[in-house]
């Protein structure tokens, strides 16, 4: 078969591959664009260790299929810092210790971006119905949700 070529935005940057029909996105941007940011979890879009945002949605790279993505935006977690600076929610799960064995984590960040970028002043239950679909074995999720709060309150000018 034929592979097709896609072209759509990374992280800020123009990324043009080929692609095998039916590869899924997780694995065209580990393999082929080199983020290893997004983590291959189950592979069946149980854990959410792969979410990504897709023109700001989150959205879980395995299930996609990397040929919908022709000209799209795709963040991951591997575009969150600006240069030498970690993004607010970065700092806040460092912080707060969002992060235990740290395999989730970048799942989690995504999933918390695209909610503050829609909503930059959610609710507890807003944080964790957003967070609803990654699964962390190791904090118990409180951690995780008050480390979103926080960057939450800090991207709003607001003292924590």
């Amino acid at each position: 078969m034929a592979k097709t070529p896609v072209t759509f935005t990374l992280n800020d940057a123009e990324t043009a591959l080929f692609v095998d029909p039916g590869a899924n996105l997780n694995e065209v941007l580990r393999r082929g664009a080199g983020d290893l940011t997004t983590k291959h979890g189950c592979g069946q879009g149980t854990c959410g260790a792969c979410t990504v945002l897709i023109d700001g949605v989150p959205h879980l790279s395995c299930l996609t299929l990397a040929e919908t993505v022709e000209r799209r935006r795709i963040d991951t977690a591997g575009g969150l810092a600006g240069g030498p600076n970690l993004h607010a929610l970065q700092t806040a799960f460092m912080e707060g210790f969002a992060a235990q064995c740290g395999f989730c984590t970048a799942g989690m960040l995504m999933a918390a971006k695209g909610l503050l970028d829609a909503n930059p002043n959610p609710t507890r239950d807003e944080v964790a119905e957003a967070i609803s679909g990654n699964l962390c074995r190791c904090t118990g999720y409180e951690p995780i949700i008050d480390a979103i709060l926080t960057a939450a309150a800090r991207m709003q000018g607001r003292a924590v």
